[in-house]
């Protein structure tokens, strides 16, 4: 499904969901954009600013966020990299002590179905045109 297939998604804060990362390309489409549809079992929701914290702890739960995998175009991830992350396991790694920060333009009002906006906005971080500007 294309993205002028899908009716104009919004946001956690209820505005149109803006593009989360294009290098490397995120989104369960591969379009850049936190979107989701009913392909979507994970609910690749949240676009987070990955950590090598929050990687690390993804990689312990299974999750190898790393590791280049390019039979699913998944190039591997470091830290600074914008990404759309599974509501379940960003919640999981926030429950955890470890949560990447959040990109709140970007992340999908669908995330609120499985992570609390209370948690989101305590994470919720303005990313500069140079992620290294962080400090990650």
């Amino acid at each position: 499904m294309s993205a002028q297939d899908r009716p104009e998604e919004r946001n956690v804060l209820g505005g149109p969901l803006e593009p989360c990362g294009t290098d490397p390309v995120t989104g369960f489409y591969r379009d850049g954009c936190c979107s989701t549809g009913p392909e979507d079992l994970g609910s690749h929701t949240i676009c987070a600013v990955v950590t090598a914290e929050f990687l690390a702890h993804q990689r312990g739960i299974g999750n190898d966020l790393s590791t280049p995998m390019p039979q699913f175009r998944f190039p591997g991830l470091v830290p600074g990299d914008r990404w759309c992350v599974t509501a379940v396991n960003w919640l999981r790694a926030h429950r955890d002590g470890v949560a990447a920060p959040v990109v709140l333009a970007s992340t999908h009002e669908r995330a609120l179905e499985i992570v609390p906006i209370d948690a989101l906005t305590e994470n919720a971080v303005d990313v500069p045109d140079d992620p290294g500007a962080l400090g990650l």
